[in-house]
């Protein structure tokens, strides 16, 4: 426990530090250098995270990726993924409540990163603004990272049903989705101090395309749930 605690002292110091740094550099340099410098503190905590508590993780099927822009969804079990995810390919925009940008330092901080903020609550506005704003990112040259379970889900509980609003991007903008898989619950749980030690899988899958924006979510679920599945 003490090095779970020690970890967790250090991710809050850091993050206020890499805050403010964020912030200041916003008014000088690019969105794209600014998520550079949030990639660096993202793996460098992360590679604390494996010293201190032992979870390392590796990655299959980065070939999937593309020097493009695309779709990335996944499903969503806690907070590793939604560090990890966004080192994957730069620049990224990621889907994420609004809520988020009102924390101190932290919310200010993701605000200059270009994120896509909606009112989880309003699902059907919600929709509209992932379609319309990551259509919009897109366009400028970013992969839009989102999570289309809608919320966390606990490991046991498996890969819940997908909302459209990814599909309906990809097939919008004439992208493809690549879907990816983990199993990061299992070590950082959500809402839980508690850290269990071992390794975090992330498999990445072929892209999909299509103009059927059902047909595109339905196999990105299929891909997830199954791949999921094999890795448990």
């Amino acid at each position: 426990m003490f090095k779970t605690l020690l970890f967790y002292f250090i991710f809050f110091i850091s993050l206020v530090a890499i805050s403010i740094a964020i912030i200041i550099s916003s008014f000088f340099i690019s969105v794209q250098d600014l998520q550079k410098i949030s990639r660096f503190w993202v793996l460098n905590i992360l590679r604390l995270l494996k010293t201190l508590c032992d979870i390392s993780w590796t990655v299959e099927g980065l070939h999937h990726l593309q020097d493009k822009p695309f779709v990335m969804i996944s499903n969503h079990q806690g907070p590793w993924e939604s560090l990890f995810l966004q080192t994957l390919i730069l620049p990224t925009s990621s889907v994420i409540k609004k809520e988020i940008l009102y924390i101190p330092f932290f919310g200010w901080a993701i605000s200059r990163l270009s994120p896509i903020s909606i009112n989880r609550k309003k699902k059907y506005t919600s929709r509209k603004r992932v379609v319309a704003v990551g259509g919009e990112r897109i366009r400028e040259g970013y992969v839009v990272l989102l999570f289309p379970e809608g919320t966390r889900r606990a490991p046991e509980q498996g890969v819940g049903r997908f909302m459209n609003s990814g599909g309906v991007l990809a097939a919008n903008e004439s992208v493809p989705v690549i879907p990816i898989c983990h199993n990061s619950g299992k070590y950082w749980r959500n809402h839980s101090l508690a850290k269990k030690s071992g390794n975090i899988s992330i498999i990445i899958g072929p892209p999909i395309r299509g103009s059927d924006s059902k047909e595109i979510t339905q196999q990105a679920q299929k891909w997830v749930a199954e791949t999921y599945n094999k890795i448990n």
